[in-house]
């Protein structure tokens, strides 16, 4: 569905959907009730100053009956975001590709407190281009490759590559050497190197802790999250820690698939708040980010036939070095 307003510094209007009934008399008290952390009387200005509009783009009246509209449209209010000092490096462009070099910490999209401090809304300003959108995501934690479509009318043919799992896709990542790990003989919990590691990950939307940002391994399921790894060394990174380097290839895409599997494997990735036990939250440590980067991504260009390479440029800050 197209927006019926244009975008504001790079950032788009945001949709909400309408009951066609309930127990709200109009539209304007079905809005102050789903927005119950905003003052009534706030609501009620953005709808008087025609900020609040119909699919058709025209302003909605605050006493429109429920059932007349199916969406209505409207700008979220833009916090006060401190710029982030992490900088997206562009490795290419052309007519209907975008490839980005992402770095720790920046989102590829807005979403909680970061709006126009993302991946996506910094490209929309740097290329003046409202029609910019990702074609897939990595975590703000995570560094590397993210390809964002330049036009929508050939954005569809680049996401069908991420949904038929075409694309081959490398993962570098940094965990600490575990304790009975033997050079002659690599394991990661009785699985020898070269593995493949597989199991069923889910998401808990009825958990009671809704706010919980992690997935869960349910061993009684049927895999369907598998993940290549292989050993690329071992030693001792630049802060002195023994480490273990590996390259993961994940032929599934599931949410933190790799941190999951990391995890499930006893060498859980260093900088990991989440797997295998869920830290408090605590400001962006630039000292230790998650050491996972999304190394290199390959595949067959849906428009020319010619296949397609790019790797990141970016490294592991705690990759051993001796």
């Amino acid at each position: 569905m197209l927006a019926p307003l244009p975008m504001k510094d790079g950032v788009g209007p945001t949709r909400l959907r309408v009951p066609a009934d309930g127990p709200w008399p109009t539209v304007a008290a079905f809005v102050v009730e789903h927005f119950g952390h905003i003052a009534a009387d706030e609501l009620h200005r953005r709808f008087a100053d025609g900020e609040i509009v119909g699919t058709d783009g025209a302003p909605l009246a605050a006493d429109t009956p429920l059932g007349r509209h199916e969406f209505l449209w409207y700008y979220r209010e833009l916090p006060d975001e401190q710029p982030l000092p992490y900088r997206e490096e562009i490795l290419h462009v052309d007519d209907d590709l975008i490839v980005v070099d992402k770095p720790h910490f920046l989102p590829t999209t807005p979403g909680g407190r970061y709006l126009r401090e993302s991946a996506l809304v910094r490209l929309r300003v740097r290329l003046d281009n409202p029609e910019i959108a990702p074609i897939h995501r990595l975590d703000r934690p995570t560094a590397g490759l993210v390809l964002f479509s330049a036009r929508r009318s050939s954005r569809g043919a680049y996401q069908s590559l991420f949904e038929r799992r075409t694309v081959t896709k490398v993962y570098e990542a940094v965990s600490a050497l575990p304790a009975d790990w033997d050079p002659d003989h690599p394991h990661l919990a009785g699985h020898r190197f070269p593995l493949v590691y597989r199991n069923h990950i889910y998401r808990d939307r009825s958990a009671a802790d809704r706010n919980d940002p992690r997935v869960f391994v349910d061993p009684d399921r049927p895999p369907n999250a598998e993940t290549a790894l292989e050993v690329l060394g071992t030693g001792v990174s630049a802060a002195g820690r023994s480490v273990l380097h590996t390259a993961l290839r994940p032929h599934t895409g599931r949410m933190h698939q790799l941190r999951v599997h990391l995890a499930a494997l006893g060498a859980p990735i260093l900088g990991e708040r989440r797997y295998p036990e869920l830290l408090p939250e605590t400001a962006d440590d630039p000292a230790l980010p998650l050491q996972l980067l999304a190394r290199s991504l390959a595949f067959t260009d849906p428009r020319t036939g010619r296949v397609r390479e790019f790797t990141s440029e970016r490294t592991l800050s705690e990759a051993p070095t001796a």
